[in-house]
This record gives C-alpha cells, structure tokens and sequence, in this order.
C-alpha cells in the first residue's frame, strides 16, 4: 500500500471508509466519518436511524434549490476471503487501482461527494440555495428502512428535494460513459401450483403440478409484454428459482414452486402485468397461489436542467458525451424520484461490483470529485466557472 499523495483528499478518504467493515446493515461508523467530514462546513446533522438501520441526514442552508447528495455506506458481504488477492477491508493499491469491498459501490461515489462539496465551498462560493447528504446503510438489504424511510420522514416535515445525484457505480468502459436517468421498476412473483401427489407408474392418479408449472412459466416466458419507449427497453421476465419433487424418482409431487422477476417499463405497470400473468398462469394451473410483492416503480428524469448540468460537467472533465440510460437493476433513486425530484446516478465504472477483488481506478477518483463539483457550479453557483 503506498502513501497517500498530497492533493489526493478523495483517496484518502475513500481508503478510510473501505476499511470500515460495513456489510450491511451495519455502518460501521462511515457516516460518522463523513459527518465530520462536513461538519466544519456549517452541515447539520440529524439521525433518522429505524430497525437497526443508520441513516443520517446532513443539510448545509435553507434556501431553495435543495440538491442532494443521496447514497449508502453498506456493501454486500465479501465472500470467501481466502479468494481475494487482499484482504477485503484493507484497501490496497496495485496496478493503477484501489481494491477493497466498496471500493466501486459505492464508498468512491461517498468520498468524491464529499471533496466536491469541500472544493467549492473552499473556494469561496457560497450556493445559491442549498445542499445536503442523504446517507443509510440499508440499500443493499432489504431497502425497507433506509432511504424509503427517510424520504417519509423529509415528506412529513414538507422537505422536498429539487435535484439528486445518487452515486452509484453508473460507468460502463469509462468514467463518466453513462448517467442513469430512470430505472425499471421490478416486480416479483413467487408462484405455487398445487397438484395430486401420487406414483408415477399411475399418471391417470395424479395431475403434476411440474406439468403445470412448466407450461405456465413457457407462457410467461413467450409474452410480450410490451414495446419499451424512447427510454425503456421492453419489460422483461426471468425465473430465479424452482423447486419441487420430494426427493423420491418414482413419485409425482404434490405441489411445486417457482420465483420469477419482472423488469417493467412505465408502458406496463405492476397492476396491469400481474392481471395479465394470472390469466395466463390460470389457462394451465388449475390450483396455484401467486404472491406479489413490489421492489421498486419504474421512474424517469425528465431532461432538464440537472441532467444538462451532468452532462456539460462530465463532457468538461473527460471529455464523454455520456449515454442517458435506464438499464441495469433498481437503486435507491426510486425511493426519491416519487418526491417529484430530478434524480440522477453518475458513479465509477461498475464492472467489478459485488466481486471478488473488487476495485476502482485511481486516476478516476479525482476526476468523479470535480464532475460532481462541475454539477453544484452549473446548478446552485450563480456565475459558474
């Protein structure tokens, strides 16, 4: 591991924050870190902390616009740790890169978000409105008591967000190739088809639910559920799971089981699809039970200022003209969007997110920092530089 370089704040910080065992929902003590970070910048702190969840909310100002910077200090467990080439939470560079879990997803989005806000700050600007973090550590659990929660509480006290950047790992190739504007909503399906248990040799004695189930899901499979738009793609079905079977090759089972995942477009909402799917599923089950359960609506940031204003900063420091996308999974942008915010993700390059050995290039931690700062300028700097 080298020493940190003078003029190297996002480094350093980012290094901290990965050696901090975070595995969610634990924190760990990062907000802690990032709120004295920012607190001799004039942030005030407040908790929101529910079920074990830390959130924290730190606001700079009252006036309008309020931009916030949204995004969470938890990561995914790291696995086998014998398989890394270093230790998880010993953040180490080698070969141009800096490796750590979280290093990608997203504590680099975290530091180069706090180095923004300290450089215009630093230079003497005071915003025309103000800025604020949204921090938790529970978005890559469950998600029920980290942002959503903390948007209810922001609705309850009539705080409403004007624009967002959520610092996801975004980037494709490179830094700044592509700015999430949108996600599909994902809507999942455990499905159950019962059946007449019973003895192979007999099929005239049983009625297999693997039949059933098998032609049900070939049915969901085949639909086209509609056409996308200019910002989707077409919603898509996947089975994640399937079981059934009690173990035994001459016996038909009584029940089997599948977990299915849509990825839907506005053009298809949650209610019009699960309408859709039990008609179909009904023509070849005649006893099944469906569970539904919502993880997220399908949003989109309509172009505007702070999307223009991502673009113009990302074009400055690299160079790109980035993609405007809707693609990959759900993030914590769909619990803020429904507050009528402009939100956006803008992140390192996500390739080697949730891996092992996972990392971010060095040479793009200072720049991710003044593409940031490039978006406060443009949108709360009365003459921007």
């Amino acid at each position: 591991m080298t020493s940190d370089r003078p003029g190297d704040p996002t480094r350093a910080l980012l290094k901290r924050l990965i050696a901090r065992a975070s595995v969610t929902p634990d924190d760990a003590g990062c907000c802690d870190i990032l709120a004295a970070e920012l607190a001799p910048l004039g942030f005030q702190a407040h908790a929101f902390d529910a079920d074990g969840v830390r959130n924290l909310w730190l606001r700079r100002g009252t006036r309008a616009p309020l931009f916030v910077f949204a995004g969470h200090t938890d990561v995914v467990p790291p696995g086998p740790e014998a398989r890394w080439s270093s230790p998880p939470f010993s953040p180490t560079e080698r070969d141009g890169c800096l490796y750590g879990r979280g290093a990608a997803d997203m504590k680099s989005g975290l530091a180069a978000m706090v180095t923004a806000v300290q450089r215009l700050l630093a230079d003497g600007h005071e915003p025309a409105g103000s800025i604020a973090f949204l921090l938790t550590s529970d978005e890559e659990g469950p998600a029920r008591f980290g942002t959503r929660h903390v948007m209810e509480q922001l609705r309850a006290m009539n705080v409403r967000p004007d624009y967002a950047i959520v610092g996801e790992a975004s980037s494709v190739d490179k830094l700044g190739d592509r700015i999430m504007i949108g996600r599909r909503g994902s809507l999942n399906l455990q499905l159950t088809v019962d059946g007449r248990q019973g003895h192979v040799a007999y099929p005239h004695r049983v009625d297999n639910p693997i039949h059933r189930l098998s032609r049900a899901l070939a049915a969901l499979a085949d639909e086209r559920w509609d056409e996308g738009d200019r910002d989707f793609p077409p919603t898509s079905f996947q089975v994640s799971n399937v079981g059934g079977g009690t173990g035994a090759n001459n016996v038909v089972p009584g029940s089997a089981w599948a977990q299915c995942n849509f990825r839907h477009s506005p053009a298809s909402p949650a209610a019009e699809i699960r309408r859709r799917a039990e008609a179909l599923i009904a023509r070849h089950c005649a006893d099944y039970d469906a569970e539904w359960q919502v993880s997220g609506d399908p949003f989109v940031t309509p172009r505007g200022r702070l999307s223009q204003a991502a673009a113009a900063s990302i074009q400055t420091v690299t160079g790109l003209d980035p993609a405007l996308s809707t693609a990959g999974g759900t993030s914590d942008a769909r619990f803020i969007a429904p507050a009528g915010t402009q939100v956006i993700e803008i992140g390192p390059i996500n390739a080697s997110i949730h891996q092992i050995d996972e990392h971010v290039r060095l040479a793009d931690l200072d720049p991710l920092a003044r593409i940031y700062e490039g978006v406060l300028r443009r949108l709360l700097v009365e003459e921007p530089a």
